[in-house]
C-alpha cells in the first residue's frame, strides 16, 4: 500500500479539498440528471464550501506521500446549526475518498478518526446522512454502528437516510 499520512486539514487544503471532491463526486455524475449535476458541482467547486466547513469543524485528511489529498472528512461539534441535524449532535461531513483510492480502508479510517475525535470531545451523538448512490459508505457506517433513524427528503432526485450512532 502507498504511504498515506492522516493529518488535521486546515485552510492552506482549500484548494486541495475541492480538487479532491471534484475527482471523487464525478463518478456519480451519470446517476444523477444533468441539473442535479450541475447543482452538485457547484456545491464541491466553490471554496466557502470548504471554509465554513473548516471553519465549523474539525477537518481530517488523507494525504499521499507525493502530497495530494486522498481522503477527508469533517466532524461538526453539536451546537452549531444544520439543517437535518439537532443541535445535540455532532455531524460528520463530506467523507470523501478519491476514486483511485478506494476499496483502501481510507473511508472507514475517516469515519473512525471522527468518531474518536467526537469521544475526546465528550459528544453524545455522532450523526450523519448519505444516498443512495453511496453504497460503500452505507456499508461502512453500518459496520460501525451507525444505525437509521429516518429517510430524509430527496436530494439531488435521490433518496437519503439520516443515520446516528450513540456514543454514550
Amino acid at each position: 500500500m502507498d504511504c498515506m499520512i492522516y493529518r488535521q486539514g486546515n485552510s492552506d487544503d482549500v484548494r486541495l479539498l475541492k480538487e479532491l471532491a471534484i475527482a471523487s463526486w464525478e463518478q456519480y455524475q451519470h446517476e444523477l440528471t444533468e441539473e442535479n449535476w450541475q447543482a452538485l458541482k457547484q456545491n464541491v467547486s466553490t471554496d466557502q464550501t470548504y471554509i465554513d466547513l473548516l471553519e465549523s469543524g474539525h477537518c481530517i485528511v488523507c494525504e499521499h506521500a507525493t502530497g495530494i489529498l486522498i481522503g477527508m472528512a469533517f466532524l461538526v461539534p453539536s451546537g452549531v446549526p444544520r439543517d437535518i441535524y439537532i443541535k445535540e449532535w455532532c455531524a460528520i461531513r463530506f467523507v470523501t475518498v478519491h476514486p483511485e483510492y478506494g476499496g483502501q480502508g481510507i473511508g472507514r479510517k475517516l469515519t473512525e478518526m471522527c468518531i474518536e475525535y467526537a469521544k475526546e470531545n465528550n459528544e453524545t451523538t455522532v450523526a450523519l446522512h448519505t444516498s443512495e448512490m453511496m453504497h460503500s459508505a452505507r456499508h461502512i457506517y453500518e459496520s460501525l454502528g451507525f444505525v437509521v433513524l429516518k429517510e430524509i427528503d430527496k436530494r439531488l432526485g435521490k433518496r437519503y437516510w439520516l443515520y446516528t450512532l450513540q456514543l454514550k
